[in-house]
């Protein structure tokens, strides 16, 4: 009985909470007693000004900073103690582009998504196609513009089978054509089930989006 009890709130809890963060750098306050909550199916912008420690909260929630005081939960469970689990159905996406210029944009789909299964190049053709980089495939991405290196980035995610993606601010660079297609993407991934979390200054259209601002109060 206490085990179907214990599978029955792990199923019905949020995706991914944070209770009562603390966090400061250099001395400097940056947020304290925060709490927030990702369900499935929901997407959370996180905003706030320059500084205020949106980078570092999405750090903190997927566990690459451990500078911080409070709880963050995972399905119900501790991060610590499914820290397997948690990793490999989690998708993080930092400011930086994160691609290598030197390959082509299918060379880049290709590696990252080599480090989870195999993909067929055929998928990889199609994601790149979504993303507006039909014909630059085999590219250098040196030569494309930061744009469109973004988008291959940006690729990654018509691949990834994470339920919970993070992602720091996705929608620099891209023009309004592809932020349109990225918040329909979002979307999409909330209509499956899947939970977002988002750092962007972008006013997002997104049907049901939550959102906390940090350096407020």
């Amino acid at each position: 009985m206490t085990e179907n009890n214990e599978s029955n709130a792990t199923h019905t809890a949020p995706l991914l909470e944070a209770r009562k963060l603390s966090c400061e750098r250099d001395e400097r306050l940056l947020f304290a007693d925060l709490s927030l909550s990702v369900g499935f199916g929901s997407v959370l912008q996180i905003a706030g000004s320059n500084g205020s420690g949106k980078t570092t909260l999405l750090r903190i929630l997927c566990g690459l900073n451990d500078g911080y005081e409070g709880e963050i939960v995972w399905r119900g469970q501790n991060t610590t103690d499914v820290s397997e689990a948690f990793a490999g159905d989690l998708l993080y996406f930092g400011h930086r582009v994160g691609v290598s210029k030197i390959l082509t944009p299918l060379e880049n789909l290709r590696w990252s998504a080599g480090l989870q299964r195999h993909v067929d190049d055929e998928l990889l053709l199609q994601a790149l196609a979504t993303v507006g980089l039909r014909g630059f495939e085999e590219s250098p991405c040196y030569t494309l513009s930061a744009g469109q290196q973004q988008r291959v980035s940006l690729a990654r995610l018509r691949l990834s089978s994470a339920t919970l993606w993070v992602l720091d601010e996705p929608f620099t660079t891209l023009d309004v054509d592809a932020v349109a297609q990225l918040e329909l993407t979002l979307a999409e991934h909330a209509e499956r089930g899947g939970g977002v979390i988002v750092t962007t200054h972008h006013t997002l259209s997104i049907p049901g989006l939550a959102h906390i601002t940090l350096g407020v109060g």
